[in-house]
């Protein structure tokens, strides 16, 4: 299968400028390791079954002999000989003037300790499963970037194609690699299915070598799905395990942040800026899955469900596009999070840059919502605005002045066309959408 060029492309090629070494991570089946070969001109596999014995036995015995390979140098599955850490570190040390000559992917589900951190030798970047631009069903002809970077930025009249339905299968489907080699739309569903099967069935324990209780496992996935998208507190998501579980709260906290390390379950932060003295920001995490389809899979969900069921599709939707956010802003030095307070002023996802830049998303299934959701990105645009003028009228007592959004975003799944509303908000169908 031709390689699929993936956004962490860009990301990698600015890394290997300045760093010698490269850990690519992320959940397994995202493509890492494809991505990774198609930079090096040696791959090191510790799986392959022909090779594996002499590889170990170098790599226990005298790990610099890979060194002499052309480089850059691709050691997959480092974890089965972890001295190979060890032996880049140093060589990154013994050759600080050389970059991009490494790369390190292995499974998420085995974690390995190692003497010495990388710090300032090997850098790490996460790579997520693929966006709906990399899987084809955006045609990327809205820039999210060139958005937030320029006001000028003329997108009104892109148009995309994507039906509702398409979006159903996507988010079952998900964004694996292995789904773009397959030809029929069930088989292709399977893969998601199959990979929810293993995180409870194997790979909760053996990340660490610890015994998981699967059925433990498989009801908090369950709640997190139920929960998908939202505030929820733990609290609440526990209590749904324990109503057919017998387990404590100390022991769903481990699973849960097992189930972080292996790039299953992903909070999205709060933003927190204090705009109003007396408001109580809620900064309780957003919670979603690392893909969607984890969480369709986890509640049993076909694409066919959703026809009867736009509610629940509406969270597995704002799921989907913070999957893509994630992806689109780390390619752009980016952050996403979340805006809630007390007085029910909201943003579904802050996309914040390095330099201070941020635009307020809100994320709707149905173009009908799209006036609901401008009001509201003004209402907190315009207590913003407010706040400012208070701040500044008192000089000899000034308060913080913060710095207005650069755009007001409304990121939807039926919007036939992207456009700018007389307000100024930009509506972009999520079928047009890229970094």
């Amino acid at each position: 299968m031709e390689y699929i060029r993936r956004i962490v492309d860009e990301e990698l090629n600015e890394l290997t400028t300045a760093f010698n070494a490269v850990n690519i991570l992320g959940p397994k089946g995202c493509g890492k390791t494809r991505t990774a070969k198609e930079r090096s001109k040696t791959v090191i596999e510790f799986q392959d079954e022909e090779k594996r014995d002499g590889y170990l036995a170098v790599a226990q015995t005298a790990p610099r002999l890979f060194l002499k390979n052309p480089k850059p140098i691709l050691f997959d599955e480092w974890q089965d000989a972890p001295k190979i850490w060890g032996m880049i570190r140093k060589d990154c040390d013994d050759h600080p003037e050389n970059t991009g000559e490494y790369f390190l992917t292995g499974s998420s589900s085995r974690k390995v300790d190692t003497p010495h951190t990388g710090t300032g030798r090997i850098t790490e970047v996460t790579m997520y499963p693929m966006t709906l631009w990399e899987t084809g069903e955006s045609n990327g002809s809205i820039s999210l970037s060139k958005i937030v970077e320029d006001p000028t930025y003329d997108f009104d009249g892109a148009v995309t194609d994507l039906k509702l339905e398409d979006l159903f299968f996507a988010a079952c489907r998900g964004g694996w690699p292995r789904c773009l080699a397959l030809k029929s739309d069930s088989a292709k569903l399977l893969i998601a299915k199959d990979y929810y099967r293993q995180i409870y069935e194997t790979d909760i324990s053996a990340i660490d070598s610890v015994k998981r209780n699967p059925d433990w496992t498989r009801a908090l996935l369950w709640s997190y799905a139920r929960n998908m998208a939202t505030k929820a507190k733990k609290s609440n998501i526990f209590a749904d395990v324990k109503a057919t579980q017998m387990v404590t709260d100390a022991t769903l906290d481990s699973y849960v942040e097992k189930l972080e390390e292996l790039f299953v379950l992903r909070d999205i932060d709060a933003w927190t800026p204090q705009i109003r003295s007396k408001t109580a920001i809620r900064s309780g995490k957003k919670h979603i899955f690392v893909d969607p389809s984890i969480g369709t899979a986890a509640l049993g969900l076909n694409p066919d469900y959703f026809n009867n069921d736009l509610d629940t599709f509406g969270h597995v939707f704002e799921n989907l596009v913070l999957r893509d956010l994630l992806v689109y802003a780390g390619a752009h030095h980016a952050r996403i999070l979340h805006y809630a307070d007390d007085t029910g002023l909201e943003a579904d996802a802050v996309y914040q840059t390095e330099d201070g830049r941020y635009a307020l998303i809100e994320i709707k299934t149905g173009a009908n919502k799209i006036p609901e959701a401008e009001n509201s990105l003004l209402r907190f645009s315009g207590v913003i605005r407010d706040y400012n003028e208070k701040a500044r009228q008192n000089p000899d007592h000034p308060r913080a002045i913060y710095r207005e959004p650069s755009a007001l975003i409304v990121i939807c799944a039926t919007a036939p066309m992207g456009y700018t509303t007389e307000n100024g908000v930009r509506i972009v169908p999520v079928g047009c959408l890229k970094d």
